[in-house]
């Protein structure tokens, strides 16, 4: 068997399909992540493609390795986006090769099912109450909201930590305590404001709080994580298993949240969570994306023991999978049918396709005009 030709499409939700054709006809399907700049990121694809149309599809880890490792700076976001995209596509179609889903193909699954969350909003705490009742009535045991509407200050105000921490309170209230709130920081607040927050949310009993300190710099994230009773979780924008590093043998939170689109594909994923699970950490993929992410996430976490949860619940390819994902009861079912089990046609592509370029995290203090992290 042999790669043809790869394709891209960008879709709606910052979303990006990626196809596999072979010459067996076997087509396998993957997601990228576009960073909202989906035309470098299809052609961060196509340059990959003068290298693997004419290779066999089946050799992942030497494609994989080849690709990263050829590059000259590893780390480039829209380039292990790219690749990430592209074994997912890889796995697809030796899953439809062995007739196998891809979770048996990493060995089988430790669980019968995912549990999942899905997120809710609202510019007010009535309305983020209303919608974590919505989203409860829709069968799910645990949301995450955004703490605020607002950037924050790197020393905000009183009224301004009164507030998030009324927005929260109001969710709790609503959905009682059988009903699990992650909370996400958004990376707005400095570490000094993280921790002032997270202490004020400590009675809340949160799942997590996410990404409280930015990315770029760990060192704040371990002594938040040591400084509250709250679970602190990270890792969306961090890159392969040497970007999650540090995190992981620091043990710098209790929960890792790597993006499949974006730290490297199915296999990398893997390897993320077992390095956490000998440092006793959790994962709870990000999945703020398109569907195929979100079952391709799903096939990865069936098979290690230190899932928390998965993002994406409400993602479940409906309108788009032949066989859209099934959800029951908080969780997903696993997928049964070969590869990662998200076979679409031309007409539910095209009817979700979306060129428009529009930047995110367009982000401004009120007061002073400021530009501020979204």
């Amino acid at each position: 068997m042999k790669i043809t030709g790869l394709e891209t499409i960008p879709i709606q939700g910052r979303s990006m399909i990626l196809r596999m054709f072979t010459d067996q006809g076997i087509i396998g399907y993957g997601e990228p992540m576009n960073y909202e700049h989906w035309r470098v990121v299809a052609q961060a694809v196509d340059d990959m493609a003068e290298y693997l149309v004419g290779k066999d599809p089946l050799q992942i880890e030497d494609h994989w390795q080849t690709m990263y490792r050829s590059s000259y700076s590893r780390s480039m976001p829209v380039l292990v986006g790219a690749l990430s995209g592209i074994e997912m596509a890889m796995w697809d179609v030796f899953g439809k090769v062995v007739g196998m889903p891809v979770w048996k193909l990493l060995g089988g699954s430790v669980r019968q099912r995912i549990r999942v969350y899905t997120g809710i909003s609202g510019n007010t705490s009535e309305q983020c109450a209303g919608s974590a009742k919505k989203a409860v009535e829709a069968g799910f045991s645990a949301v995450k909201m955004g703490a605020s509407t607002q950037p924050v200050r790197f020393v905000d105000t009183a009224k301004s930590i009164d507030t998030m921490v009324t927005r929260v309170a109001a969710v709790r209230e609503a959905v009682g305590n059988k009903v699990d709130i992650a909370v996400d920081l958004h990376r707005r607040l400095s570490p000094a404001m993280s921790v002032i927050l997270i202490k004020e949310l400590e009675p809340l009993h949160l799942l997590f709080a996410e990404e409280p300190c930015h990315p770029e710099n760990n060192q704040p994230l371990l002594k938040l994580s040591q400084s509250t009773t709250v679970p602190i979780a990270t890792g969306e924008r961090h890159l392969t298993r040497w970007g999650f590093r540090e995190v992981i043998e620091g043990e710098m939170c209790a929960v890792l949240q790597p993006d499949i689109r974006h730290c490297g594909g199915i296999l990398e994923l893997k390897k993320i969570a077992n390095m956490a699970e000998i440092h006793n950490m959790a994962l709870a993929p990000h999945n703020a994306a398109g569907p195929i992410g979100v079952a391709a996430s799903v096939h990865v976490m069936a098979t290690v023991p230190n899932l928390l949860i998965c993002e994406g619940g409400h993602q479940r390819g409906e309108g788009l999978f032949k066989t859209p994902l099934v959800f029951k009861n908080g969780f997903i079912e696993l997928p049964t049918a070969p590869g990662l089990g998200v076979d679409m046609n031309d007409e539910a592509i095209e009817s979700v396709r979306d060129e428009t370029f529009r930047l995110r995290g367009m982000f401004w203090h009120q007061d002073d005009g400021s530009f501020a992290d979204f």
